[in-house]
């Protein structure tokens, strides 16, 4: 949205407990507000755009397995690789976002509004099997399951549990209400003036945080293991990367995959190279 030609901007969260119309909701109130719809499917187009496709599609709201979260980066690289297409397309501004940890990523801007839509068991596995068409057993089966993976999701994202209410600033039963009567309160509540706008640095903060993720991602896939090895970003097209490496080589090879990102203009290498026992650090 453009004031004086300024831009300002507003983000909407919605959550749900699958099984409680969620999605139609999310979509009725970007319908209403003339906002860009981030489901699934969206955010994996912008994936695509991006070149992370194959690695978002990865990783579904669910934790990795034991195995995996222990004896491999990559759960790690793929989470990374989501977060940084969320802050990407958060740019644009004026948009609602259905899922994937957006309420907590988008958490600190004073112009999101976070959402979460909820429905007792009973409600949700009847709307389940009308929806779905399968029996009470399959359904109640579905909604656990889904409830298993997404707190197995936000345990290893972000060690919190989403389903705490100080995330959320409207929370919608839906046992109750209807997809318009909910939509409707989502936009008033949106419309609300306590609802701020957010800027220019709004969005070079979005840049920042989105440029994190792919240094970050982009370490992990190269192997980077080190401990000592730390980096800032210092606008959004610039990184400065410091601290202790073991040789020449690794100081070199820590550069080339930061100037790779393709986003990145300008590496500042600061790292230091230390010859004695690392473990005595």
């Amino acid at each position: 949205m453009l004031k004086g030609g300024v831009q300002f901007m507003y983000f909407i969260t919605i959550s749900e407990l699958f099984g409680t119309d969620g999605d139609k909701i999310a979509q009725e109130v970007a319908k209403s507000l003339n906002y860009t719809y981030y489901g699934e499917d969206e955010l994996l187009k912008a994936a695509g755009q991006m070149g992370f496709l194959s690695d978002v599609q990865k990783l579904d709201e669910k934790g990795p397995a034991l195995l995996e979260r222990f004896f491999s980066e990559k759960p790690r690289v793929y989470l990374d690789r989501l977060q940084s297409v969320i802050f990407e397309v958060a740019k644009e501004g004026d948009a609602i976002f259905f899922g994937k940890g957006s309420q907590l990523l988008l958490n600190s801007f004073g112009c999101a509004l976070h959402v979460l839509v909820t429905g007792s068991p009973e409600k949700r596995i009847d709307r389940i099997m009308r929806q779905k068409g399968v029996g009470r057993e399959i359904a109640k089966k579905m909604m656990e399951g889904s409830d298993h993976d997404k707190k197995g999701f936000f345990r290893f994202a972000f060690n919190q549990d989403w389903l705490n209410p100080h995330l959320y600033d409207l929370i919608l039963n839906t046992d109750k209400l209807s997809v318009e009567s909910a939509a409707k309160m989502v936009v008033d509540a949106a419309r609300s003036e306590e609802i701020k706008t957010c800027g220019t640095d709004s969005v070079r903060l979005l840049g920042k945080l989105s440029l994190h993720r792919k240094v970050e991602s982009s370490l992990l896939e190269a192997g980077v293991t080190n401990q000592h090895v730390f980096f800032t970003i210092e606008d959004a097209d610039s990184v400065r990367v410091y601290g202790l490496t073991y040789s020449l080589e690794e100081k070199k090879s820590i550069e080339e995959v930061l100037k790779g990102i393709k986003d990145i203009k300008k590496v500042t290498n600061e790292l230091v190279m230390y010859k004695g026992s690392m473990g005595g650090i």
